[in-house]
């Protein structure tokens, strides 16, 4: 994308230039910094500061949101005081020169999080977050029945698998048992839980973690208001933590993240619920990795599309393969795995 012409007009133009109050001749230099299935993201060096930077540039909308970028851009505003997150410079959602909609944020150092020996960091992390006084003005989207509507939205991308005719038939055995046995939770219940910013994406590869210093939660494409439960349930599912790694956490692994996390939080937010809750967002999110991973590879194999990774291809595959939903079915969904862990 760096060596398209748009992409070189739109850099170089008055109003990308003007927000960094450069002049017109400004030189500015840009390097890949990662890509995720939405998002293309950029580091550059501010030429008279010398602040690093990125440039992110939104390719779609896994919120269907025809916003995206400015609902990210106002997120992070409201999460700036927790500092765990990125700092804002500005957005551009004209699409005016690129057909996309782009954002400039500081750059944060920091590796990927390992379960082995960051979920103490990780606690950390989110307690900061989701104790976070949320503005009254916020134009986040709350979540009315969270755990209901994570399984209307596995319902919606599972459907894409099933209706395409390249789905493998054992795969959509599994699949439709997976949402039968799960529709059974009491899903619309309600809660007493408080409301809070949560990621809904917490794969190790948003964490950016430094040994001794503060560390980071980047990549907030999705965030919602709704319960802490939430995020807790999506950090600890092994079809989170497999995503990035090969790690799946034992109930003695999660146990300690939760002691861990309650300890951060102690005092600055009502934990009560979260015993209570943790297990059903626990299982819906189950769900919600393999059907994602069945609409994507749908996605995947079709022609044009804006943004592919080998590696994300080969992970998504594992995810719909029948030994993978057999074991997520088995020992995650009809059994209670965290029994005595809450």
């Amino acid at each position: 994308m760096i060596q398209t012409e748009a992409f070189q007009t739109y850099v170089h133009s008055r109003d990308f230039l003007d927000q960094l109050g450069l002049p017109a001749a400004a030189e500015l230099h840009f390097s890949p910094l990662g890509q995720g299935e939405y998002n293309t993201n950029f580091s550059f060096t501010h030429p008279v500061t010398g602040q690093k930077l990125v440039l992110r540039v939104n390719t779609g909308s896994q919120m269907h949101l025809p916003n995206q970028i400015e609902y990210e851009f106002s997120a992070l505003q409201d999460l700036a005081p927790s500092g765990r997150t990125p700092k804002v410079l500005f957005c551009d959602d004209s699409r005016s020169i690129l057909p996309y909609g782009t954002l400039v944020m500081e750059w944060l150092s920091g590796r990927a999080l390992r379960y082995e020996s960051d979920l103490g960091a990780a606690a950390e992390i989110l307690a900061d977050i989701h104790s976070l006084s949320v503005p009254q003005r916020t134009a986040l989207i709350p979540a009315k029945q969270p755990a209901r509507e994570i399984y209307e939205e596995c319902l919606a991308m599972a459907q894409q698998y099933l209706d395409w005719d390249g789905a493998e038939k054992e795969s959509c055995r599994l699949l439709e048992e997976l949402i039968a046995e799960i529709g059974r939770l009491p899903l619309a219940e309600g809660s007493a839980a408080p409301r809070c910013i949560v990621n809904t994406e917490l794969n190790s590869g948003n964490f950016l973690i430094n040994e001794g210093a503060r560390s980071y939660l980047i990549d907030w494409e999705k965030p919602l208001l709704s319960e802490p439960a939430q995020d807790l349930g999506h950090f600890l599912v092994p079809t989170t933590t497999f995503w990035k790694t090969d790690v799946i956490l034992t109930a003695e692994e999660i146990g300690n993240f939760l002691r861990m996390y309650l300890r951060a939080v102690d005092g600055r937010m009502d934990t009560s619920t979260i015993a209570e809750r943790l297990p059903l967002f626990f299982t819906v999110t189950c769900l919600r990795g393999i059907s994602w991973c069945a609409m994507a590879l749908r996605e995947y194999l079709q022609p044009g599309r804006a943004i592919t990774n080998s590696d994300t291809l080969a992970k998504i595959r594992q995810y719909v393969e029948p030994g993978f939903m057999e074991n997520i079915l088995c020992n995650y969904v009809r059994r209670d795995f965290l029994k005595g862990v809450c």
